[in-house]
């Protein structure tokens, strides 16, 4: 279950990273947009962590 909400959440990163580049190309200076590809990051984060440490904790476990 983690390593699919990780996979949607990657997808839904590189959509907003590829409109704010696009948006940047086109000379759009929102602030909000940049922050909307950091939503998804926060998500990243948390399950990118978790699914490379289980492996090393259910060694010592």
């Amino acid at each position: 279950m983690i390593r699919q909400i990780h996979r949607w959440t990657g997808i839904v990163f590189s959509i907003a990273a590829i409109v704010n580049i696009v948006a940047v190309i086109m000379g759009s200076n929102a602030m909000w947009l940049g922050l909307v590809a950091v939503i998804p990051l926060l998500v990243l984060l948390p399950t990118g962590l978790y699914m490379f440490a289980r492996p090393y904790l259910a060694r010592n476990a």
